[in-house]
């Protein structure tokens, strides 16, 4: 797989004759540094287009927890999705939180329900639990039973979060480990660098993800996320007394969350992938291109020193084209120079 480095220190070096906007955002320097007209209408049109897919993507634990009401809210999810006729898309088989909302979908009447799964996974019998955690109901235990989910084979783990992405037009993270951390932290870094324009929502049973949006916090505060960013991650509380929690309706309160989503207000990075056009698949790879030269971009040349190995059918749309943006854009192969 091609490494691809993006040129994102995109504002010149401060000086006395450079112009300072009075807002700190990207798009407001960008603008201060010229009024190219080709340049204003490539921002006014750079924020992504919402997804179409009424498709909800799942992130949660192939573990069960210790607490029943990280299993009851999993059902919750799965009772309102297919209340509210949106599919489920989630990492495939049968274990833990990610069987049991999966199971509660697959057994509800008109609940459909994708399982994107890689091959070793698949070949090893499926993710298994971490924990020492038991299910807490007959009810439960039920979900988690060998009933069909529809699941797709790939090839990688990497593969396996680029289709969950590609096939959803919302992420929904239940408790979790490592890799649903992961996978929550890139579909928000997504939205940033407008990849795609979809709302990420966590269900913070227990404050479970209080930590979360603490670190979140503390990089606005320390200058490394911007403090609008932080509404990229839609965090749902339920109610203050955690008695409460095993019975609230945590999937009602997500659903709405994805419906109030407002697409219109994301602030992103004025990176313009492809169009207006939701580029969660990332994976097609056009090689053997190796060119240097100038790259005829409309109004403007954007002189690129050296590409290889790398799919140019999205890298055209990188369209920050103004005259100071004269960046070497280095893309190393694996079997290339490190």
């Amino acid at each position: 797989m091609a490494q691809l480095l993006l040129p994102f220190n995109l504002l010149p070096p401060a000086s006395s004759s450079s112009p300072v906007a009075s807002d700190s955002s990207p798009i407001a320097a960008i603008s201060s540094v010229g009024k190219s007209p080709v340049l204003e209408e490539q921002l006014e049109l750079a924020m992504v287009a919402p997804s179409d897919s009424r498709a909800v993507a799942v992130y949660c634990a192939a573990s069960i927890g210790h607490q029943k009401a990280f299993q009851q809210a999993a059902i919750s999810i799965a009772h309102a999705l297919v209340a509210a006729n949106r599919p489920l898309v989630y990492g495939g088989g049968n274990s833990g939180i990610m069987g049991v909302v999966s199971g509660a979908v697959a057994n509800s009447e008109g609940g459909k329900v994708t399982g994107i799964i890689p091959y070793a996974i698949h070949a090893a019998g499926g993710e298994k639990d971490k924990g020492d955690g038991h299910p807490q109901s007959n009810l439960i235990a039920e979900m988690l039973d060998e009933k069909q989910r529809g699941e797709i084979v790939v090839n990688s783990m990497h593969e396996r979060k680029v289709e969950m992405a590609r096939r959803s037009g919302a992420f929904i993270g239940l408790p979790g480990g490592f890799g649903t951390f992961e996978e929550i932290l890139e579909v928000i870094t997504w939205n940033q660098l407008n990849i795609h324009n979809k709302p990420v929502v966590l269900i913070n049973v227990f404050s479970y993800y209080n930590p979360l949006r603490d670190l979140i916090r503390n990089g606005v505060r320390e200058g490394f996320i911007r403090p609008e960013n932080e509404k990229l991650v839609v965090f749902i509380d339920g109610p203050a007394d955690h008695t409460a929690h095993e019975t609230f309706d945590w999937g009602r309160a997500a659903v709405d969350a994805i419906d109030a989503w407002e697409h219109g207000k994301v602030r992103t990075l004025p990176f313009y992938w492809n169009k207006d056009e939701d580029t969660s698949d990332m994976t097609h790879v056009d090689a053997h291109v190796h060119r240097k030269g100038n790259v005829d971009i409309p109004g403007e040349k954007a002189k690129v020193e050296h590409i290889e190995t790398i799919g140019l059918s999205t890298l055209p749309g990188l369209k920050l084209t103004h005259s100071w943006f004269k960046r070497v854009w280095h893309v190393r192969s694996r079997s290339g120079r490190v």
